[in-house]
């Protein structure tokens, strides 16, 4: 892909329940898509399929001499893209699992210089790798041989190959089996028409039609997620999209990120004020209808309108999360932003009410749009670190304290909005301690 492209998803979706007989049909290729997929993980996920992973025709060519796709009756469109998504897997749990392992041996402390040389130099070679956790003698090409011989001989290779296969058994871990909730779908299996997508089933020479919400159409490989209680389905499409490059983009903003308000910047605008508001409504309706359902269950008073209007709360939150976003862009105008890293899920704590909320509060979904919108208009996003950043006063670098959102420092009188005093901190951190607030008021007590 070109530099200046970036990958982006776009969704459509059906714009009618699609029928049961149509849906029986999609679901009977994702059911196989499935089988084909965890055939492969059985087969060559284990450390004797290494060798076959790279470049994959090993693997292709294995499992057209299985019979597996006759006899499952999958057209061969399907078939050999869910072999290669399963080979996907395995190598993106493999990659994981050795970039797991550099990172400790380079940590361990235990270990020599030329030992943890002597492991990147193993995790690095496929080859090499293979044979350490096959418990076969390590036999590369002539020059990458001689390297290998020269690492070797300065440490002790049995010793770091058990501590290597040690490792591995600790923190590989193997992949779930895969659900029949879709599969992928290849540019001859299918064809846009009609407003809307005729898709290639098991039956020969038949397509089954299922209208969508837009007119646009695409020319490349799809995904076709299913939702059989809904009775509809979405497509996902990867398109290359343009990365602007604005030549007026060139502040330096610091930005906190709140559970009420979406972003607050260094210079103390809001964005996503009624965020709060949205999840708690969300997080209320969810809490009311769990209830709900408990004290109903032996009665089965099943799920479908409860899932479909907690996609459509989730959509109004993403809408809004978005919209939000877009309006910073174009507001700030930022060339680099500088925001502490998000906290993960906390658990316990004595309210469960607030820990419900915090425990939907969008965290990941915001970070991730955020990520995504200054890789299109290209800025840059510096993470800093959090510990203490609310706490510590912006203007003078003491500990303050926190009542009902302000901020007090009792070192210098310094008073303003919490979240405010947090992104001057993210902004000064992420330019080195710099000062970052020249020419900003700070009130005073």
């Amino acid at each position: 892909m070109p530099p200046d492209k970036l990958c982006k998803t776009i969704h459509q979706y059906s714009s009618r329940p699609i029928s049961e007989e149509d849906m029986r049909k999609l679901l009977e290729i994702a059911e196989d898509y499935k089988k084909v997929k965890n055939y492969v993980y059985r087969r060559f996920g284990g450390i004797g399929g290494l060798l076959k992973l790279y470049p994959g025709y090993t693997v292709q060519n294995e499992m057209t001499e299985s019979g597996l796709r006759d006899e499952l009756g999958l057209p061969s469109v399907y078939f050999y893209l869910a072999v290669f998504e399963a080979l996907g897997d395995i190598k993106g749990a493999w990659t994981n699992t050795k970039a797991k392992l550099s990172k400790l041996a380079g940590q361990n402390e235990g270990l020599t210089e030329e030992e943890k040389h002597y492991l990147r130099f193993i995790l690095k070679v496929n080859n090499a790798f293979d044979a350490v956790l096959n418990c076969k003698p390590v036999e590369l090409q002539k020059k990458m041989q001689e390297q290998y011989s020269m690492l070797a001989g300065k440490v002790d290779p049995d010793k770091l190959h058990r501590y290597l296969c040690r490792q591995v058994r600790k923190y590989h871990t193997a992949l779930k089996p895969a659900e029949a909730d879709g599969f992928a779908i290849a540019e001859r299996a299918y064809r846009y028409g009609d407003h809307g997508i005729y898709i290639s089933i098991k039956e020969k020479r038949k397509r089954i039609f299922v209208p969508l919400t837009d007119n646009n159409q695409y020319n490349r490989q799809l995904y076709i997620k299913l939702f059989p209680k809904e009775n509809r389905l979405e497509i996902k499409v990867p398109v290359n999209v343009t990365i602007r490059c604005h030549t007026d983009y060139t502040a330096k903003i610091g930005l906190a990120a709140g559970m009420q308000t979406m972003l607050t910047t260094d210079s103390g605008n809001r964005y996503g004020e009624a965020l709060g508001e949205l999840q708690a409504e969300y997080a209320d309706w969810i809490r009311w209808q769990t209830a709900s359902y408990n004290r109903n269950r032996a009665n089965n008073p099943g799920r479908k309108k409860y899932t479909a209007k907690k996609g459509r709360y989730e959509e109004q939150l993403h809408s809004y999360i978005n919209h939000e976003l877009n309006r910073f862009f174009e507001t700030e105008k930022p060339g680099i932003i500088y925001i502490p890293k998000l906290p993960g899920s906390q658990t316990g704590g004595i309210n469960k009410k607030i820990n419900h909320y915090a425990a939907l509060w969008q965290r990941g979904y915001i970070r991730k749009r955020l990520m995504q919108k200054c890789s299109e208009q290209t800025v840059e996003l510096v993470e800093v670190m959090g510990k203490d950043i609310s706490n510590q006063c912006s203007n003078c670098g003491a500990l303050g304290d926190k009542q009902k959102g302000i901020f007090y420092c009792q070192t210098c009188g310094s008073r303003m909005e919490e979240k405010t005093n947090t992104a001057r901190n993210a902004k000064k951190r992420g330019m080195g301690g710099r000062e970052a607030c020249d020419g900003k008021a700070v009130d005073k007590m």
